[in-house]
């Protein structure tokens, strides 16, 4: 029988308050615009006005498979969570045992242990889903890539062909951010295995890191300042699956 404590679902409520809107903050708000993803996004905008004068695409083909194998790469790791994850549904006793000796464990019983996990599945399922379709958008986005015509033709509709790679890139590294996320927060859904406590500690932890990275970590900085009038307004920054 399960046994969450008030404890535990204010825990869970936290953490799914600052899951939503980490989420709502850097990609609805108004604060959106000065993110480290929304500054890559015109830099991808910008890559892709590059590419048009090029009659040489080695170096765009060659960036987009090493996008496409890391994402690739993030779908795999996560099927193989979602197998360790069920896995540790035989072995619910056993880990009741390990985190008992823990000091700062809680009282705990095989269901509790089973839904946490249960929840772990679901979290890294959600991630499959997200990197799995972002691996098939980058596809597209390399297609569109192909379809861009050869720069020197005077093509009147080679601009509009680049920015719509620009956009289909853009959607997919939305989605591939959505799958880290979810990564992300797994680790700070970790410790409610110990107890309710360490559950919000570790998921306000995930979060001031996270919060750091997008709004003032070196990468932010050096991607470059905020574009005027707000970059990244257009819609294709914000693909409806969000």
């Amino acid at each position: 029988m399960v046994t969450f404590t008030l404890l535990d679902l204010s825990a869970v409520l936290w953490f799914v308050v600052c899951w939503v809107g980490y989420s709502w903050l850097t990609d609805r708000s108004r604060f959106g615009h000065a993110t480290l993803n929304r500054q890559m996004n015109e830099h991808r905008r910008r890559w892709m006005a590059e590419m048009l004068r090029r009659d040489v695409r080695i170096i765009d083909t060659q960036i987009m498979a090493s996008l496409q194998n890391g994402t690739a790469f993030f779908a795999s790791t996560s099927l193989i969570a979602i197998g360790a994850a069920f896995t540790l549904l035989g072995q619910a006793d056993r880990l009741i045992a390990v985190f008992r000796d823990l000091p700062l464990n809680s009282a705990t019983n095989r269901s509790d242990i089973e839904l946490k996990v249960l929840f772990l599945c679901l979290i890294y399922g959600y991630a499959f889903f997200k990197f799995g379709w972002a691996y098939r958008v980058f596809n597209y986005a390399a297609i569109l890539i192909g379809a861009v015509p050869p720069a020197g033709q005077n093509d009147p509709g080679a601009e509009l062909a680049a920015r719509r790679a620009a956009d289909m890139q853009i959607i997919a590294a939305s989605h591939f951010n959505l799958g880290l996320r979810a990564f992300f927060f797994s680790i700070g859904f970790l410790g409610w295995f110990v107890n309710a406590w360490i559950f919000m500690a570790s998921t306000t932890f995930i979060l001031a890191v996270l919060l750091r990275r997008q709004f003032s970590s070196s990468a932010r900085i050096v991607a470059g300042p905020d574009e005027p009038q707000g970059a990244g307004n257009q819609s294709s920054d914000r693909p409806a699956s969000r």
